[in-house]
């Protein structure tokens, strides 16, 4: 089938062109309160946001987490409408969501990394909205780096007959210790702008990031790759948050954060020093993550090696990943000095850390 992506999309409404400031959709990960939902929308309006964010159905990896109010949401939606004259917006994960915010009015919905990971949801999502031209869709990329997972989402909600859509880059799930709640994978959104250069991608550091002292970072980085906007998570007192409190910002503190961001001119290219450099800080990050998890590996190893009573250097071993690894930097044209030096590192912390494992007299390894 034809991918008809590129010829349908429409701009979308309510995204502006000043290049001084970023544009921001912001709003509480939760609607908890009448009182929240209003107050927080009053000051994100007050700081110049225009389009005001919430979650309604909010289903948590564990069922005993706050699960949102529900339907009952959709009212105190309605009065930041009239009250401020903000566009709103809430996610849907099924029909029924979707007919409920089609017929209170509801100016924006977003398909939530969950939901995008099923075809079959997503498309009850695209029949339920079939025709209605008014209404603008947001999709978040799929919990796993899948790009034609995620593009698929975005042709099934075209295929309905509505084309004012946009992309969400939220961060992928990572299993161990990572700096992100989500990796960016920064290379996805890049090869989604390549793809269909007129969709305009939104970039969440709330999830992405999973604690407040990463949505500066990575806001500006988001804005220097070219990113059309930002998709922020602010509540009006996020110590009291029911969820995601650690992500969440006060309106303050993202008026904050909005003003010192540096705004960069836009490139036709996305070849420029600047996305370059940012393609070597994602890659850096990756390399330190991935390490952590290889030396997380050998202590356990170490742990092992103690209770079986081995040395921890095991020459033979040794010698066989580094022939596998010259090996393989042959094929990807790396130079054999480089990936020695890189190797012998590397083998000398994983020895360090078993020693020190053995060398631990207590029971807890």
């Amino acid at each position: 089938m034809k991918d008809n992506l590129l010829d349908k999309i429409s701009p979308l409404p309510f995204v502006t062109s000043d290049a001084s400031s970023p544009f921001v959709i912001a709003g509480p990960c939760s609607a908890e309160s009448l009182e929240q939902t209003i107050e927080t929308a009053r000051e994100l309006k007050s700081i110049g946001i225009s389009v005001f964010r919430v979650g309604l159905w909010k289903p948590r990896t564990l069922p005993t987490s706050f699960e949102g109010v529900g339907i009952k949401g959709i009212e105190w939606l309605k009065l930041v409408k009239q009250e401020t004259g903000m566009q709103v917006a809430t996610e849907v994960a099924t029909r029924e969501h979707a007919k409920a915010v089609l017929d209170a009015g509801i100016d924006v919905l977003w398909i939530g990394a969950r939901t995008c990971t099923n075809p079959f949801a997503v498309q009850e999502i695209a029949d339920a909205i079939k025709g209605h031209d008014e209404i603008t869709v947001l999709v978040k990329n799929p919990v796993n780096p899948d790009l034609d997972l995620w593009i698929g989402t975005m042709q099934r909600i075209v295929n309905a007959g509505v084309t004012m859509i946009g992309a969400i880059l939220r961060g992928f799930s990572y299993y161990g210790n990572n700096l992100y709640r989500n990796v960016p994978e920064w290379q996805l959104a890049i090869e989604l702008h390549r793809r269909y250069p007129h969709l305009p991608i939104f970039c969440d550091p709330s999830h992405m990031g999973g604690r407040r002292e990463l949505i500066a970072p990575l806001s500006q980085q988001a804005i220097d790759m070219g990113f059309d906007g930002l998709f922020i998570e602010s509540h009006y007192k996020p110590d009291e948050a029911l969820s995601d409190k650690d992500q969440q910002i006060s309106p303050k503190e993202l008026n904050s954060i909005i003003n010192s961001l540096i705004m960069r001119g836009k490139s036709q290219s996305t070849e420029t020093l600047e996305v370059l450099r940012q393609q070597i800080d994602a890659c850096d990050d990756e390399l330190l993550n991935i390490l952590s998890k290889r030396i997380d590996v050998c202590r356990l190893i170490g742990a092992y090696k103690k209770e079986q009573g081995m040395q921890v250097v095991q020459t033979n071993r040794y010698d066989t990943i580094l022939q596998k690894s010259l090996s393989q930097a042959k094929q990807l044209g790396l130079s054999a000095e480089f990936i020695k030096s890189i190797m012998s590192a590397i083998h000398q912390e994983s020895v360090r850390q078993q020693i020190e494992i053995l060398n631990n007299n207590s029971d807890n390894t």
